[in-house]
């Protein structure tokens, strides 16, 4: 419910226990008195002081009930309970023993009062103090002016009357406490419902803030995540690059040849340009330059070609499986990782010889660089990529994106195998 349907709901309730006791002590009036010459034996005097009190404590309790409200903001609404402002306390304890006194005298003048008594059994809960005992008791004293009323009026006169005043009285007791005991288990249920209501919504705070926790952290992943791709590309490329220039520009400084100087400022240009256009590709996301027309087996066969060129280490590419499309990704990683494995061995291995190996392998793809150099200590490549390189752990990094593995087999004099493994359908 909105807070405006449930304060009309409960305005609604208020105004009916402010005004149906009016009501109907004014329909129980004139019932008696239409009837008062057959069924109405006590004085008219009594019924008139009678009347007189009723409406007096009436009248006490509505200006009471109102002075209340107007100082007090509306209570909850709960199904099943009757609110009533000030109650339950002593004053709404006087106010329902009274008032039930009262109809027990007006039902024994007049069996038509009745009508008026019967108000108890909406109120008898709300008004008494919480205590079933208490409830049970006011319900009991309306189910016996109800009983009395039914069977023809107080007291019996007759062992008919006495019987059927007992047995209305139990039925009419039976009803009420029945009634209320499933108001009672209403109202626990619809208790027992806010409290779950409540968890709920302290749950979805806490679920809103842990996603809010988790969007942040997200984020900071992501711009993580970007950082060492970037490194990861300006080390392939801009480094590479770098490093070949220098061992041209080495040569040139060190040959008196013109022609041999010509040839390797020539390349020395061409890797400089070949850098730069990296680098802005990898700033842009962009796929190697080298996949821009070619497949990854093409790529691949051009870029072992230009290292041996470079470098005069003697190398061979080989394609095995069924060459089929793959995702640029998967097409990607896989060329930097062999970009990455030449370089080391150029720059570490001192190999005479290498070979690169692509094998389609069904639901997978590997990429194999093996060279014939003197191999190194792998317990010694953590502590020096720690400390800042992104040879080794940026290969791995890069096939991990792709829930692949980049494994190396080498020891000190037996020369060095990288093998990098990659679903094809991880993208």
């Amino acid at each position: 419910m909105t807070t405006s349907t449930v304060t009309s709901v409960e305005e609604r309730r208020r105004q009916f226990f402010r005004w149906a006791p009016y009501a109907l002590l004014v329909v129980a009036t004139v019932l008696a008195l239409a009837a008062a010459d057959r069924i109405t034996p006590r004085p008219l005097a009594v019924l008139v002081a009678l009347l007189t009190a009723t409406l007096a404590l009436q009248l006490w309790w509505t200006r009471r009930e109102r002075a209340f409200a107007a100082s007090e903001p509306p209570a909850p609404d709960t199904p099943g309970v009757v609110s009533i402002p000030g109650a339950p306390g002593p004053a709404s304890v006087t106010y329902f023993v009274l008032r039930t006194a009262l109809g027990f005298a007006l039902t024994w003048v007049s069996p038509f009062y009745a009508v008026f008594a019967c108000v108890g059994y909406f109120d008898a809960v709300s008004l008494l103090p919480p205590r079933p005992a208490y409830a049970r008791a006011g319900l009991l004293a309306v189910a016996l002016m109800l009983g009395g009323s039914q069977s023809g009026g107080l007291p019996p006169r007759s062992a008919v009357q006495w019987a059927a005043f007992g047995g209305l009285f139990a039925l009419n007791a039976a009803l009420a406490l029945g009634l209320a005991h499933l108001g009672g288990r209403e109202i626990e249920r619809a208790a027992t419902l806010a409290r779950t209501n409540a968890r709920l919504e302290q749950a979805l705070t806490e679920n809103a803030a842990l996603q809010a926790q988790l969007l942040v952290q997200a984020r900071e992943a992501g711009v993580a995540d970007e950082r060492r791709r970037l490194a990861a590309e300006i080390h392939d490329t801009i480094a590479q690059g770098l490093t070949g220039v220098i061992a041209q520009l080495q040569v040139v400084s060190m040959t008196t040849d013109p022609e041999v100087a010509r040839v390797h400022l020539g390349r020395a240009a061409d890797l400089a340009r070949h850098s730069l256009g990296e680098a802005r590709r990898s700033v842009q996301n962009l796929s190697p330059v080298a996949l821009e027309h070619d497949t990854l087996p093409e790529a691949l066969k051009k870029t072992v070609a230009a290292w041996t060129e470079r470098t005069g280490i003697t190398a061979r590419f080989t394609v095995t499986g069924t060459e089929h499309p793959l995702h640029d990704e998967i097409a990607a990683t896989l060329l930097r990782i062999a970009q990455e494995a030449l370089a080391n061995a150029e720059r570490h291995s001192g190999a005479a010889r290498a070979g690169v190996t692509l094998s389609y392998m069904g639901d997978e793809i590997t990429l194999d660089v093996r060279d014939d150099g003197h191999g190194f200590d792998p317990a010694a490549v953590p502590a020096r990529s720690r400390a800042g390189g992104f040879g080794l752990d940026g290969m791995r990094a890069r096939a991990e994106r792709l829930a692949g593995t980049v494994t190396v087999e080498t020891a000190p004099g037996e020369g060095t195998a990288v093998c990098a493994r990659v679903p094809l359908g991880t993208p």
